[in-house]
């Protein structure tokens, strides 16, 4: 089993910058991908930006130039640098990874348990 924990959430104020951290422990014998998702109340969770083989980064056109994504592979964390926040940046925050298990080439995805980000004065 793989366990995701996220960490740097809180409240800030427009124009503000937070640094969320998703670290993943357990039976991990590679990370293919990690990435956060974002959720807002009755909607679906949509893609924030994502890190593949540690170098390959996807970011939502809502926050490029504003949040940067970077992983420590040594570590196995994630990192969600978000400068400029917007008070529509405001929501549930998920750290998602694609884990290989083993040599075979199968990977499961996993989910954190959400950290709340609010951007508010």
């Amino acid at each position: 089993q793989v366990q995701l924990v996220e960490s740097g959430g809180g409240l800030v104020q427009p124009g503000g910058s937070l640094r969320l951290s998703c670290a993943a422990s357990g039976s991990i014998f590679s990370i293919r991908a990690m990435g956060w998702y974002r959720q807002y109340p009755g909607k679906e969770r949509e893609l924030v930006a994502t890190i593949t083989g540690g170098i390959i980064t996807k970011t939502a056109d809502s926050v490029k130039g504003r949040f940067t994504i970077a992983k420590d592979n040594a570590e196995n964390r994630v990192y969600l640098q978000m400068n400029s926040l917007k008070p529509e940046d405001t929501a549930v925050y998920y750290c998602n990874a694609d884990v290989f298990v083993d040599r075979g080439g199968i990977y499961a995805n996993y989910w954190g348990q959400g950290t709340q980000v609010t951007v508010s004065s």
